[in-house]
């Protein structure tokens, strides 16, 4: 019985180690959404005066307007 005790401690103490040196101990954080300044491209459009346009790497990645709008002010 002991012998069974011992591995399995030995055994819990490795996956442990697993998910903390693989992050998985760690929940996972939802994007606040929040924090972004717009909402939408036509609330940035209203707020700024300007036309939300692509940069050079989101053009090249063949993301749309929204897509790209997405990713810089909503993560």
């Amino acid at each position: 019985m002991e012998k069974n005790n011992t591995f399995d401690f030995f055994t819990s103490l490795i996956d442990q180690a697993f998910d903390k040196a693989f992050g998985k101990d760690k929940p996972v954080e939802e994007p606040d959404t929040q924090d972004s300044p717009y909402s939408s491209i036509e609330e940035y459009t209203q707020q700024t005066g300007k036309r939300f346009r692509l940069t050079k790497e989101e053009k090249t990645l063949g993301l749309t307007r929204e897509e790209a709008f997405h990713l810089r002010f909503k993560n």
